[in-house]
């Protein structure tokens, strides 16, 4: 089943159980909301799911939400992280409860994705000293022959020290060669794949749980992940939807390993929706997320070969992640955003050396030698820390910056 095939099966079969399809909106949130990007499908619910208004939708909620979490950069390169995603999610809003939840969630996966029952195992909440087990969850896995380990941290949503939380129940599927063994806290091969939420309290600030006006159902899984493991692949990168990518990038840079295909495949097709999105490269806010972006792929791309370009990107990787995502931005324009953000990197990296051989800054560096750097000559810290390293490198001097 190709990505969009998991998109459209997903979306049709809550729509015929009674969800209305809402637009997900830009990586953007609204304006006022302090968080730079939207990193989760309930992100832009919250006013809904807090209760404070009803949605004009009803009460029966699904999309697709474009993601981007810049908690995850040092681990993209990896099999399964990326920086944009794009997240499935479902929403009861007072009305099912989470057994219901769950059963679909099953139906799903073992008739509309034919996943193996024998091949999944779920995780629901244990209790503790503030709130009891989730009995629900745990008969609902039993009654259908689910396979169930109780857990407690793990098992606990929180939106963060105040707000709605509640107990949440996983599915896993395993991805192992061998038949399944242990448990998902006891093998790895067991990959989370579902999360279903139980949004019933509020944290208060005294850590104290307040029931909420209304039970809300808050349910989310990967997108990419989730086509990765139906069609499987062991990396998320080699799911249909990075073919292109796949295609192109190794005929068009040379010999990069593996682990830094994957990065400059993630961050440029990220850099893409971001510009796609409106964003534009600064030294504040989104548009320096946008920058170091841009400048991971250029310094890894010019670790074996300083001549490569982003001018020599294709056309066709543009235009297919702009079409994938929904955008509406011509693929000349992001060209010529990436190139213009590639000579503004040089001239930088330029100055940089030059100021970093000065007597001054030859020794361990301070605090007060970054921001001096940084408020004086425009250096962020970790582009002078690349240089330090590139500098130590070709002299052999092993000296450390601090």
């Amino acid at each position: 089943m190709t990505t969009e095939g998991v998109l459209r099966t997903f979306v049709e079969y809550f729509e015929e159980r009674g969800h209305r399809r809402i637009t997900g909106s830009t990586l953007l949130p609204e304006p006022g909301d302090p968080v730079l990007f939207t990193t989760s499908g309930m992100h832009p619910l919250t006013p809904y799911l807090e209760g404070r208004r009803p949605h004009p939708l009803g009460s029966r909620l699904v999309n697709v939400q474009r993601c981007l979490r810049t908690t995850d950069l040092g681990e993209v390169g990896d099999l399964t992280h990326l920086t944009v995603f794009e997240m499935l999610g479902t929403w009861s809003l007072g009305d099912y409860e989470l057994p219901q939840s769950l059963e679909w969630g099953y139906e799903l996966f073992t008739e509309g994705f034919g996943i193996d029952p024998g091949r999944l195992h779920a995780t629901v909440f244990g209790g503790d000293e503030r709130s009891g087990p989730d009995t629900g969850s745990l008969e609902t896995w039993q009654r259908l022959g689910v396979p169930v380990e109780l857990t407690v941290d793990d098992n606990w949503w929180s939106g963060g020290p105040t707000g709605p939380c509640g107990p949440d129940s996983e599915m896993f599927l395993w991805t192992g060669d061998t038949p399944p063994q242990s448990t998902p806290t006891g093998d790895e091969r067991w990959v989370e794949v579902w999360n279903h939420v139980m949004m019933g309290h509020r944290n208060g600030p005294d850590g104290s749980l307040v029931p909420l006006p209304r039970r809300n159902v808050d349910t989310g899984l990967g997108l990419e992940r989730l086509a990765t493991l139906l069609q499987g692949r062991t990396s998320v990168f080699d799911c249909d939807v990075f073919s292109p990518w796949r295609h192109h990038l190794p005929g068009l840079w040379g010999s990069l390993d593996e682990t830094s295909t994957r990065l400059v495949t993630d961050h440029l097709r990220s850099a893409v929706v971001v510009l796609g999105d409106g964003v534009r490269p600064s030294n504040t806010g989104r548009g320096y997320v946008l920058r170091r972006l841009v400048r991971r792929v250029l310094t890894t791309l010019w670790r074996d070969d300083p001549s490569r370009g982003l001018g020599d990107l294709p056309g066709e990787l543009i235009e297919h992640t702009r079409d994938h995502f929904r955008q509406d931005i011509d693929p000349e324009v992001v060209r010529r955003l990436l190139v213009d953000e590639e000579r503004r990197f040089r001239r930088l990296l330029e100055v940089g050396r030059t100021v970093l051989d000065r007597p001054r800054f030859r020794g361990p560096l301070t605090e007060e030698d970054l921001h001096y750097l940084h408020d004086t000559h425009g250096l962020p810290r970790d582009l002078v820390r690349n240089l330090r390293d590139e500098r130590e490198i070709e002299t052999g001097s092993g000296r450390q910056t601090r």
